[in-house]
């Protein structure tokens, strides 16, 4: 039986992958209804997403240094953490990135990197729900595989927007935003693949 003060680590990863759910449907709302006088408003609001993720990362880190027996492997935790935490920061910056550059409007490109980000955040979400039961998951292995495929459209994306960027761009600035834009939105696809890494090694030394 559970002690009332334990720490339960997929409940964390759960409420987590939840956050950054949040922080993708935030993204692509504020991108798909882009309005530049109110974009620091959302700005401001991934922003608390972002902290409270850095809380949520700081007491687990806190509980772990005194647990007898994690469910798996101290490091695997910590690096999981530390990706999800990867996440939180990479949709921060993100929009950051947007606001600092002062972009008035929003390129097609933009919405449809966010779709994918708020699709692989949705399939991370389902993959951490069965991550508490990954030696009898039915679910996980699919999961995971939707993730790493969404990754991949995002690469595929990256190379067509990047490529017509510096064949129709005759602007200089617009093409050292964008570019920097396209970037950014693509490592929150790559972090993404990157937590579903670390979940597949746990599957594979745990089964």
């Amino acid at each position: 039986m559970a002690k009332k003060n334990d720490f339960n680590y997929f409940d964390y990863f759960c409420a987590t992958a939840d956050r950054i759910c949040g922080a993708a449907k935030l993204l692509k709302d504020s991108v798909q209804n882009f309005n530049k006088e109110t974009f620091k408003e959302q700005m401001d609001k991934m922003h608390i997403l972002e902290n409270e993720a850095d809380m949520a990362k700081h007491e687990m880190t806190k509980r772990l240094m005194h647990e007898f027996l994690p469910p798996i492997e101290r490091e695997d935790i910590i690096e999981l953490g530390t990706k999800l935490d990867d996440i939180m920061d990479t949709l921060d910056d993100a929009m950051r990135c947007m606001y600092l550059y002062n972009i008035s409007e929003i390129r097609h490109g933009a919405l449809r990197f966010c779709d994918l980000i708020d699709k692989c955040a949705a399939a991370l979400k389902e993959t951490m729900a069965e991550f508490r039961n990954f030696k009898s998951s039915k679910h996980i292995k699919e999961k995971l595989v939707e993730v790493n495929t969404l990754e991949s459209e995002g690469d595929a994306l990256h190379s067509e927007l990047t490529r017509e960027l510096f064949v129709n761009e005759m602007d200089t600035r617009n093409l050292i935003i964008w570019t920097n834009v396209y970037e950014d939105l693509e490592s929150c696809l790559d972090d993404c693949e990157d937590a579903a890494d670390i979940i597949e090694s746990v599957i594979m030394k745990n089964t």
